[in-house]
């Protein structure tokens, strides 16, 4: 695993659900701007997908299985997509807070799946 993209997506997924959360706070539904944010935070939990992926197929192997480690990257990769998709649904604050939910839920993905790998 690189621990630098790690941390970025953590961060990233963090100052997104701290974002959505001041949304939510102003009683305000997702905006424009928050998709573009969301799809920066998927962006990095793609390229972690793909450099896990690739790490796999180069006969590296995490410590507590590989089975656990695609099931952690699939996750990652699709909880921040997943809240869009809800908070597009729920146009009222409450698609601000599911966004901010998943910003949180991806940063403790990142750790465990940190933790996975062997960190």
């Amino acid at each position: 695993m690189l621990i630098a993209l790690t941390v970025a997506t953590a961060v990233a997924a963090l100052l997104l659900a701290a974002w959505c959360g001041f949304a939510a706070f102003r009683d305000q539904p997702t905006k424009d701007w928050h998709f573009i944010g969301m799809a920066v935070v998927t962006l990095l939990a793609v390229v972690q997908l793909v450099v896990g992926v690739v790490q796999l197929a180069r006969g590296q192997e995490p410590e507590q299985g590989t089975t656990i480690f695609v099931a952690y990257l699939i996750g990652c990769a699709a909880c921040v997509p997943a809240a869009g998709f809800l908070s597009l649904a729920e146009r009222t604050r409450w698609g601000s807070i599911t966004v901010a939910a998943a910003g949180v839920v991806l940063a403790v993905l990142q750790v465990r799946l940190y933790d996975i790998w062997g960190g």
